[in-house]
């Protein structure tokens, strides 16, 4: 989760729709695969690798970010986080890079930078915001630089020395409504009638589990197909077997 967003969400922030759906989306796309460790890179609040933890996807994290105020380490369930804000060895086999990628002005530097490290046949799941055409207000308060296709980070994956093992948009349930939306809000932000803004809010519980149910569906009957639309792009990608570490 951003820092930015988890002020907005407070405590709220890790039950949010959004967050949930993304989180058992990664977990769908992993396939059942399970880990002794992670490394969660640019994890803001650590949502994702306390989600990874408690669904058993690993036994213990490390969460780098460059704009925490101190290192700390927190226990959950007998088991280990530590939050770093860089470090130097990347011995982790699983690597995430949830909402990473396109803060950064050089993506393909940093993607490469940490897969380089990485052992061989490690894996990183990837997941960004999908088509330039949705362009808003909620891209500049987040300070994104871009927003990509499927296509688009597939081959910045290629670029960055990994192997592509699937890739699906998700988010497809509500494309038609927000891309709507964010097309109006970016109208009214180019007149200088809207300032620049999170899209997520907190939501009436009933209207939470409403889209997290709603998710869940398309979880189950769209997201193993869908390589054509949706809000953001998901990709898992693997370092090739022979690769030596940097």
């Amino acid at each position: 989760m951003d820092l930015k967003e988890q002020d907005l969400l407070g405590a709220e922030g890790a039950g949010h729709w959004y967050y949930v759906a993304k989180g058992r989306a990664l977990r769908t796309l992993l396939a059942g695969r399970t880990v002794p460790e992670l490394l969660d890179v640019g994890a803001g609040s650590g949502v994702f690798a306390r989600q990874l933890l408690d669904a058993g996807v690993c036994a213990g994290a490390v969460c780098v970010d460059p704009n925490y105020p101190e290192e700390r380490i927190e226990q959950r369930s007998g088991r280990q986080i530590l939050f770093r804000r860089a470090v130097q060895r990347v011995s982790q086999p699983l690597i995430l890079m949830i909402d990473v990628l396109e803060h950064v002005s050089d993506d393909c530097g940093l993607l490469r930078s940490y897969a380089e490290r990485a052992p061989a046949g490690a894996l990183v799941l990837i997941s960004v915001p999908a088509f330039e055409f949705l362009w808003s207000g909620h891209d500049v308060f987040l300070g994104h630089h871009r927003r990509y296709t499927r296509t688009r980070l597939e081959a910045l994956v290629r670029r960055a020395g990994l192997e592509v093992v699937r890739t699906r948009y998700f988010f497809a349930a509500l494309f038609p409504l927000v891309a709507a939306l964010r097309l109006y809000d970016r109208w009214r932000l180019r007149r200088g009638r809207s300032a620049p803004g999170s899209a997520l809010g907190r939501q009436h519980p009933l209207a939470n589990a409403l889209l997290i149910w709603l998710h869940a569906l398309e979880r189950r009957l769209l997201f193993p197909l869908n390589r054509v639309a949706g809000l953001s792009v998901l990709c898992l990608a693997r370092r090739p077997a022979g690769a030596a570490a940097v």
